[in-house]
């Protein structure tokens, strides 16, 4: 599952007022829900595009802290894909993922790498046992 920050000044809940709504416009009906950090995400158990196979996604809440937006995509093997002859298919999978993240958070995929990577690069000057 990752999660992911909302542009700086903008709030979730103001970019996605109906998050089951969303979801479904994205990926498919919701079939389902699911425990996830004390909070409950959706589930898209057969997602209309083909090289997903389930789809979880959701608003995570930390109290004090922002809302994150949590998504965990699971996807067909990119040869299975391609040897049923769905290739749009695999072009749309990766325009649905980043635009639903977009619309969502207010970030492109080049601010979501680079937030990501200054996560990573944090966490490792970080001593592990202090």
């Amino acid at each position: 599952m990752r999660e992911y920050k909302m542009r700086r000044g903008e709030h979730l809940e103001d970019r996605v007022e109906d998050m089951e709504a969303f979801v479904e416009e994205y990926f498919g009906e919701v079939t389902d829900e699911t425990e996830y950090k004390d909070g409950t995400l959706l589930v898209v158990d057969e997602p209309d595009n083909p090289v997903f196979t389930r789809v979880v996604a959701g608003a995570v809440e930390y109290g004090s802290k922002k809302d994150k937006l949590a998504l965990d995509i699971e996807e067909r093997p990119a040869e299975e894909v391609i040897a049923e002859g769905h290739v749009d298919a695999a072009e749309d999978a990766v325009s649905a993922k980043n635009e639903f993240l977009k619309e969502a958070t207010g970030r492109d995929a080049k601010a979501r790498r680079d937030s990501m990577k200054r996560d990573v690069e944090d966490d490792a000057e970080t001593p592990d046992n202090v």
